[in-house]
């Protein structure tokens, strides 16, 4: 006799997603989470897109989902050690539902809520579970999970039946990884995000970023914002705190000598970000892994009676818009249709698993990152378009914007200069070639022609 049809480990978006789908269609679920409550464990502050949302809580609004702000304002900015060039964007028809489906969030609320969603349609959410090991019986397939309560607290363990098991238990992957789904990851192909949220009066906010009542704004840095290592600076306004910290590379982070807290400091205390800061109160600190793997380095997804969905299968956006919420989601609730299916046919084979990776194909999920499957290798192979390049172009601004007694035609020969000392010619024509190719933005015609034959020739 099996306790429940399927268990889920994890209670994070691709979790509570697949529970939800799960119990939509009949079946017994259990949710399990680690943490005193779903969200405990996650610092994770910024923006979610809620299309998927959408499609499962159509009235989520209506629902109380605590939304901090929605996104008016969103922006780069390029960081030299002491100036900033900025590009942004704001757009007054997002000051409308559905506010282009994006919103800031604190997860800590934001997960409790939706496991809540969950909970009152049937989920079975069980907290404060450590999941040990998938059980398996005699020829291999997946029965349940052994389970016991974290260290320091109630020592008991014992064992929860399924046939079968849906691990979204995020970036670490330690049960997939005994699993054999998948290899422990690379310090090349992970990141590490390293957050503060700041406590500000909602006036203060609003003053600082040019916003009014529910407005948000959205902002990333690069160059000088990471301290010269591959990756980016963030800011994002909630309703009277912000959320402000630095995503590196695990192994520039390890290379450079450099602690996370030390990145971040550097990264508060540039002259772009510490006015927005200023005055701030920490109320929580704290680092989470991020997988940045890419689509040509997925694990299996599925096994007999198991799937992973989320962060622990590496879905998780490498394009430049991060969409990891939107995809861990998206990914939970395909996972949730398939354990659905499964169950109707009576077959938790991996013959039947395997639509799970037919329906992420079809859907945005896998498209999106087959489509930018180069990106993560290109980054890796030019850290420069991360680091020296964004501050480089800040300090050809600088030259050409100081007021001085230097002729304009002189000013644009500094320029020029500082364009050939710091980026040069040829690395730039190369390095276009490439990002053109990773991203696949533009047709192949005479300008991809000219780039590749510079490229070649650099």
């Amino acid at each position: 006799m099996t306790d429940f049809d399927v268990i889920v480990v994890g209670a994070g978006p691709a979790g509570v997603s697949a529970a939800l789908e799960a119990a939509r269609g009949g079946l017994r679920v259990a949710l399990l989470e680690r943490g005193a409550y779903p969200g405990a464990k996650n610092l994770m502050g910024g923006v979610l897109y809620t299309h998927v949302l959408a499609e499962l809580i159509p009235d989520f609004r209506d629902r109380g989902a605590p939304l901090e702000r929605h996104v008016l304002r969103r922006g780069v900015s390029l960081l030299s050690a002491d100036a900033e060039m900025s590009l942004g964007f704001r757009n007054h028809r997002w000051d409308r539902p559905p506010h282009n489906h994006s919103y800031t969030v604190l997860r800590a609320r934001f997960d409790r809520w939706f496991a809540g969603v969950a909970e009152a349609e049937g989920v079975e959410l069980l907290t404060g579970v450590v999941v040990d090991r998938v059980l398996k019986d005699g020829e291999g397939r997946a029965q349940g999970v052994a389970v016991r309560m974290p260290e320091g607290e109630d020592p008991s363990g014992g064992e929860l039946r399924a046939p079968l098991v849906i691990l979204a238990e995020g970036a670490n992957g330690v049960l997939a990884e005994a699993e054999g789904l998948r290899p422990r990851p690379s310090p090349r192909h992970m990141a590490l995000g390293v957050k503060e949220t700041l406590a500000l009066p909602r006036e203060t906010i609003e003053e600082r970023f040019g916003l009014e009542g529910e407005q948000g704004a959205a902002w990333e840095y690069l160059g000088e914002a990471t301290a010269g290592l591959r990756g980016a600076g963030f800011v994002y306004t909630n309703r009277d705190t912000l959320s402000v910290g630095v995503v590196v590379y695990a192994s520039d982070l390890a290379a450079s000598g450099l602690m996370p807290a030390e990145v971040l400091d550097r990264f508060k205390a540039h002259p772009a970000v510490a006015p927005l800061v200023e005055g701030g109160e920490v109320l929580e600190y704290g680092a989470h892994m991020i997988p940045e793997t890419g689509y040509d380095r997925l694990p299996l997804l599925f096994r007999d009676g198991v799937l992973l969905a989320g962060d622990a299968a590496g879905l998780v956006s490498t394009s430049p818009s991060h969409e990891g919420s939107n995809y861990a989601m998206a990914s939970g609730r395909m996972a949730g249709q398939t354990a659905v299916a499964a169950h109707r046919a009576g077959d938790f084979s991996s013959a039947t698993l395997t639509q799970y990776r037919r329906r992420l194909e079809d859907s945005f999920v896998l498209k999106d990152m087959a489509h930018y499957r180069a990106w993560p290798g290109f980054l890796e192979q030019n850290p420069h378009v991360l680091s020296r390049w964004p501050a480089a172009a800040a300090e050809m601004a600088e030259a050409w914007f100081r007021v001085g007694g230097t002729p304009r035609s002189e000013r644009g020969a500094e320029v020029w200069d500082l364009f050939q000392r710091r980026v040069g010619i040829w690395p730039f024509a190369a390095t276009a070639f490439q990002m053109r190719n990773a991203l696949r933005i533009l047709g192949y015609g005479k300008t991809d022609k000219l780039l590749e034959y510079l490229a070649r020739n650099w």
